[in-house]
């Protein structure tokens, strides 16, 4: 996959990722086993709908208890659009699809220590 095909990008309140062109397998039933090669596209994005809100307790916990972080979380509302194609077939989803009320989805970040 060339270096041009996965951007992301993030802010405090906003991250996108979109990758192009991402070479996959397609398995599927159709007269026995089959799989092909195939590419897909997709671009998702989270905003948060909410405050960033503080978690994690750093240093006054073990670094093995999973609290071993320092970071900010929000609640988020999530969209993704794709596609692909392979010989034959193609497919493309429906533009604005969204988490609901029955989803969630979250953004922020954390610094665990173990790098700095």
């Amino acid at each position: 996959m060339h270096h041009t095909a996965v951007d992301f990008r993030m802010s405090n309140r906003r991250a996108v990722l979109h990758v192009r062109n991402l070479p996959v397998i397609d398995s599927f039933q159709f007269f026995g086993p089959n799989a092909t090669p195939a590419l897909v596209d997709f671009r998702a994005e989270w905003r948060a709908s909410g405050p960033a809100v503080a978690r994690g307790r750093g240093t006054a916990v073990p670094p093995t208890d999973p609290a071993a972080f320092l970071g900010e979380i929000a609640p988020a509302v999530s969209t993704i659009v794709c596609s692909g194609d392979e010989f034959g077939f193609e497919f493309s989803s429906r533009r604005g699809a969204t988490t609901d009320l029955r989803g969630w989805a979250q953004i922020g970040s954390h610094r665990n220590g173990v790098f700095l």
